[in-house]
């Protein structure tokens, strides 16, 4: 068995020069939408399930940042590109309800940080231009799991930070050295989220540490210029380490790996027959008469 990671397109997902000086229509509307100046920003569909129960945690990650920067002076905002089912009203609709029911856990706050929704389809370039935003400094996820995790890859290779679950699929592509990494712990998934025969029991997914959340984007807000440049080498690190490219000279790898196990075909080698000359016609065979029975 052979493990080939997903590869990321480099030629797309990469630093985009001079950035903050584009006028790049899609760019115009993210910052006519968001006033600040220091943007966390969650890529992931928002799953089923009640608090903590969604694959990628969003519920919890919203409640933490509320937690983390209410009643604060100049809060930095939190960037939500999430959907639930489909790209519909009804499915923004449904999110905007959401978030609202964590807001609501803070009616005591005298201020809470802005959260700003991006609901809907994007291409390529406008996901990659997003990345490499001046404005957004990180990317976060407390998710429970993931195969790969496409996202923060492709953030890394946008040079753009990233805070995440120290656990799963994307520890194949970040480090405590260049990321940062949140605690947890592994715990049973509920049995509502059950999926046979993806999801079975006794599984059980990362559960991020609640307050470790809270003391990484405090930590993240403080120290992110000396983070930036972490994750310029990380950056580095990934776009040569799991580009297409790198991926198909990986799978080349594996394929010629196998082949190699392959036995080569034997060939049969048989002795000559000779032909045998007979001198003489064969005897001939005299058979007995046979009566005739009535």
């Amino acid at each position: 068995m052979g493990v080939l990671n997903e590869g990321i397109d480099t030629t797309i997902y990469k630093p985009i020069k001079d950035v903050g000086k584009s006028d790049d229509p899609f760019k115009k509307q993210i910052y006519d939408m968001i006033d600040e100046s220091f943007v966390y920003l969650h890529v992931g569909q928002w799953g089923k399930g009640g608090y903590g129960e969604d694959r990628k945690n969003i519920s919890v990650m919203i409640k933490c940042f509320l937690q983390a920067f209410a009643n604060q002076p100049s809060p930095p905002a939190l960037l939500l590109k999430t959907n639930g089912a489909d790209f519909s009203h009804l499915d923004r609709d449904d999110i905007k309800r959401k978030i609202q029911r964590e807001k609501d856990k803070f009616k005591s706050a005298d201020s809470l940080p802005n959260i700003y929704l991006l609901h809907g389809d994007l291409t390529l370039e406008q996901m990659a231009l997003l990345y490499n935003l001046p404005k957004v400094k990180a990317m976060l996820s407390c998710t429970h799991g993931e195969g790969f995790g496409r996202p923060l890859a492709e953030a890394t290779c946008c040079d753009l930070p990233v805070i995440a679950s120290g656990w799963s699929g994307q520890m194949d592509f970040l480090n405590s050295k260049q990321s940062t990494l949140i605690e947890g712990s592994l715990k049973p998934i509920p049995k509502g989220l059950i999926w046979k025969p993806i999801i079975v029991e006794p599984s059980k997914w990362f559960c991020a540490d609640e307050g470790d959340i809270i003391r990484k984007l405090r930590f993240f807000k403080k120290n992110h210029k000396k983070l930036k440049h972490q994750a310029k080498i990380l950056g580095q690190i990934n776009r040569g380490k799991h580009s297409l490219g790198a991926m198909k000279k990986e799978f080349n790898k594996i394929l010629d790996n196998i082949v190699s196990q392959i036995p080569s075909q034997v060939g049969l080698k048989l002795p000559k027959l000779k032909k045998k000359t007979e001198s003489k016609p064969p005897a001939k065979i005299k058979l007995p008469k046979l009566k005739k029975v009535t």
